[in-house]
């Protein structure tokens, strides 16, 4: 099992600087790959507080010469937000100076306030992502290639900054529909999906919708590498627990406002959070979600893992406020306690040997 860091970098309020939130993103990268972590994931957002990274790929190239194994990830750069061959240059490059440690992650996404400042209909997003898709592939796996579309016309054209890893990178897509993921399989791409904040049934429900494009498109559900994103913090301290539940409820009302396109700010910027009907209590959160003593999350990653099958687990580490030393202790606790028990359970890593009892009453 794969262990990821998924790094939003979100600011709450002005307590807090750019500088601060951008450098502290840098920072969870490093030590998660000292931890031991697999991969870590940047995320792109424009415009607003709910994330302040406007390119995953920079963060990438930063953090490539910060760094020498973990592997580092966009998640996602949005492409109807690109011009599609300065894109493939920049992926090239990005590769390069990270020694093929590239995860190149592609969205289609969300939020109008977003679209509207780059000039793209937001409605048309799911169709420029199919076509800007379409010519990502080409030139990644052409020396030179052409492009008739909808939306671009590209003549006999060469991509000269070609990735370092061939005969081309791993390419994720963010995907909750169907349609996605059935293209997933039939290119032999993988899947980067999300329970939000709820259970078991809808991780369950999440594995059948799986199960069901891979079958549509004649593979295996195993072609495809599947990542899940997860709210996670392991603690014995209440105050941290509560903190990281707030701030990740925090997150979740921002995501929510930009998905039904109410854009919510007194300046024009910092987004005020909302409560809504989708609010779930602290109690039901950590009912859902792989929270508690670190025992409680290593049985609870055990069980959604057995349900959802996933080869990666990507944990949210940086959301709005949280302080900063604490989650960084939180990732070197993964690291030394956490993801050796649970690869040790699944079989993957020294011999599997007897859960302690504590583990068998929590």
């Amino acid at each position: 099992m794969e262990f990821a860091t998924f790094l939003l970098a979100a600011r709450r309020g002005y307590h807090q600087s750019s500088h601060e939130v951008i450098r502290n993103s840098i920072e969870q990268a490093v030590v998660s790959e000292q931890a031991g972590f697999n991969t870590a994931w940047f995320a792109e957002h424009h415009f607003n507080n709910y994330s302040l990274i406007p390119s995953p790929l920079m963060m990438v190239a930063h953090c490539a010469a910060l760094t020498s194994t973990i592997r580092l990830g966009t998640a996602v750069c949005v492409l109807p937000l690109y011009q599609p061959l300065r894109l493939l240059s920049e992926i090239g490059l990005a590769d390069i100076v990270s020694n093929g440690r590239l995860e190149l992650g592609v969205g289609s996404g969300y939020q109008q306030f977003e679209f509207e400042r780059f000039g793209v209909n937001v409605n048309e997003a799911p169709s420029v992502f199919s076509e800007y898709l379409d010519i990502l592939l080409k030139g990644l796996n052409q020396r030179i290639f052409e492009h008739d579309g909808r939306y671009e016309k590209i003549p006999p054209t060469a991509i000269s900054v070609r990735t370092a890893q061939k005969p081309t990178l791993p390419i994720w897509i963010a995907t909750a529909t169907g349609y996605s993921m059935g293209r997933a399989y039939r290119e032999g791409h993988n899947l980067f999906v999300t329970a939000f904040h709820d259970g078991l049934d809808t991780l369950s429900t999440l594995r059948e919708s799986i199960e069901k494009a891979a079958v549509s498109k004649g593979k295996n559900v195993t072609d495809a590498k599947i990542s899940l994103l997860r709210c996670c913090y392991a603690s014995d301290d209440e105050a941290e627990i509560n903190s990281y539940l707030d701030n990740a409820r925090f997150q979740r009302r921002l995501s929510e406002a930009l998905l039904l396109r109410r854009q919510q700010s007194l300046d024009g910027y910092l987004l005020h959070e909302t409560p809504t009907q989708q609010d779930l209590s602290f109690e039901t959160m950590r009912e859902n979600l792989p929270i508690g003593s670190v025992n409680h999350v290593i049985d609870r990653l055990l069980e959604e893992i057995d349900i959802l099958k996933p080869n990666q687990i990507a944990i949210q580490t940086q959301l709005g406020d949280f302080d900063q030393k604490t989650m960084l202790r939180q990732i070197e606790l993964w690291g030394d306690k956490i993801i050796p028990e649970v690869n040790k359970s699944l079989g993957h890593g020294p011999e599997v040997t007897e859960l302690p009892p504590s583990r068998t009453t929590e």
